[in-house]
């Protein structure tokens, strides 16, 4: 009862639900489908002249995807980002997941398996290409159950450092723009910030997603970077050899 409250409250909202429910019935003379009004299930904010979506994550796996096809792999580690991106790039490269909480997905290709980034099951320099995106703003804030530490971000940082091979590729991920911690959501690096975390490998590319509009800007500059609140920045990284 109170789900259906709920749903009455959402047409109330948008009176066009209901208006088009009855219309829609009007119109519909096979009756292929029931639609009763129990199963009401009004969406209401669609109605848009635009299709929405998350700038971040759209435009932060497409940009690693092409990255890892451009690589060229024999298969790819990926620690904790998101699991569409694993899902999409296992279609032409192997691909090992690992969690701290693990994901139970069954495709072709794809290997999910349980890790903590503060001490990851690899031995130094096993990885050749590894990937590990929005998810080391996270370490340290529990928000995910994982244990509160304000340096947990940098143990995360070391340790893919260290089981990334020489030669290997490391494809990193976070938000930026004017740096803070968002607690307990996320922390906000600067441009500077995460250079010098990750000094010892080379900076093979830089990408960055304004947080307004507009696609992938290649090569941003420190000063652009900071102009942003909530940004996304894309780092490929290679370890010397």
């Amino acid at each position: 009862m109170k789900t259906f409250i709920k749903k009455i409250i959402r047409c109330l909202l948008a009176p066009f639900v209901l208006t088009n429910y009855a219309r829609f019935n009007m119109l519909d003379k096979t009756k292929r489908f029931s639609n009763d009004l129990g199963d009401l299930n009004p969406q209401i904010f669609d109605k848009t002249f635009k299709t929405r979506f998350d700038r971040h994550y759209v435009y932060h796996t497409a940009w690693a995807v092409r990255k890892v096809k451009q690589i060229a792999p024999e298969f790819h580690t990926d620690i904790s980002s998101s699991l569409y991106f694993s899902g999409m790039l296992s279609a032409f490269v192997p691909v090992k997941f690992y969690d701290y909480r693990p994901a139970d997905l069954e495709l072709g290709n794809l290997e999910c398996g349980k890790a903590d980034l503060r001490k990851l099951p690899f031995p130094e320099g096993s990885l050749k290409s590894l990937s590990c995106m929005h998810t080391i703003e996270h370490i340290g804030l529990g928000r995910y159950g994982d244990a509160i530490n304000p340096d947990g971000d940098l143990l995360a940082i070391a340790e893919l450092k260290r089981v990334l091979a020489p030669g290997g590729d490391l494809l990193v991920v976070v938000p930026v723009g004017k740096p803070r911690i968002e607690y307990n959501a996320h922390r906000i690096y600067s441009y500077e910030q995460i250079i010098d975390y990750f000094k010892g490998l080379d900076l093979a590319e830089f990408v960055l997603i304004p947080e307004a509009s507009g696609g992938l800007i290649k090569g941003a500059s420190a000063a652009r970077v900071a102009q942003e609140t909530y940004a996304c920045g894309c780092f490929w990284f290679k370890k010397k050899i």
